[in-house]
């Protein structure tokens, strides 16, 4: 086990706790408003609330984005235009936001580092772009989220936090990052999705949690979980959720 929240719990999430497990995919459904994003800001700290949180048995205290990259969480907001880029700065600029402290020195910048990072996560996320100074509000949907998820895996998380990560993308590149994303479990990173598809759910998750106006409706294996029961854990769930 990498990580354990137990009681979280805000205006927003009413106690919630779960686990996730080494190279496992947890997905997180529910209907929209049912508290799966504020549940990653509340992980992160970016929303004020009350719980605890373990990493690899270790009790850990994160009051922003910036503590949660420090301690090995990484996170992809939902609204990558206003949240996950600086739209007027280059890949390269967007890539190493994350990691600035640790590519400098004395208060100056290792540009041969710094390009030797944009060069690996162009190509490790096959991001089609004319080089590593293009703007990137020039890139397409897809290729844009593929930066901010580059920004992600540079600073080497061990969870990596994902809110719709194909939103606004076409097929082509929703089946790219598909890819990626399983890759990235394959090889041991600890990944949490939050999705409205439920086929994108149920694609990927080794486990799914599902959400109801703030609680924690249900768990369903890899297997067991259909759309139906999905969609009955999110509009219903047990009362006693709620003792």
């Amino acid at each position: 086990m990498i990580l354990k929240a137990e009681n979280l719990n805000n205006e927003r999430v009413h106690g919630v706790s779960f686990e996730l497990h080494k190279g496992e995919i947890l997905g997180i459904g529910g209907l929209v408003g049912a508290g799966r994003t504020e549940l990653l800001r509340l992980l992160l700290g970016i929303d004020p609330g009350e719980g605890s949180l373990q990493l690899n048995g270790k009790s850990v205290e994160i009051h922003s984005p910036r503590e949660g990259v420090q301690k090995g969480i990484a996170f992809l907001p939902e609204d990558r235009k206003d949240q996950g880029l600086i739209l007027e700065q280059s890949i390269l600029q967007n890539t190493i936001l994350s990691i600035l402290e640790r590519l400098s020195k004395l208060g100056f910048m290792n540009t041969r580092k710094e390009k030797s990072v944009c060069k690996e996560y162009i190509e490790k996320l096959r991001i089609r772009c004319s080089g590593g100074q293009m703007a990137t509000k020039m890139l397409s949907g897809g290729n844009q989220q593929k930066v901010v998820l580059g920004r992600c895996l540079a600073s080497h998380p061990d969870i990596l936090l994902l809110d719709e990560p194909t939103r606004g993308v076409d097929v082509g590149a929703k089946a790219e990052i598909y890819k990626i994303i399983n890759d990235l479990a394959t090889a041991g990173l600890s990944i949490i999705v939050v999705s409205s598809e439920m086929t994108e759910l149920l694609g990927f998750s080794d486990r799914i949690l599902v959400m109801h106006e703030g609680y924690l409706s249900g768990e369903l294996m890899r297997g067991e979980a259909t759309e139906e029961t999905i969609m009955h854990m999110a509009i219903s769930h047990d009362q006693a959720a709620k003792a």
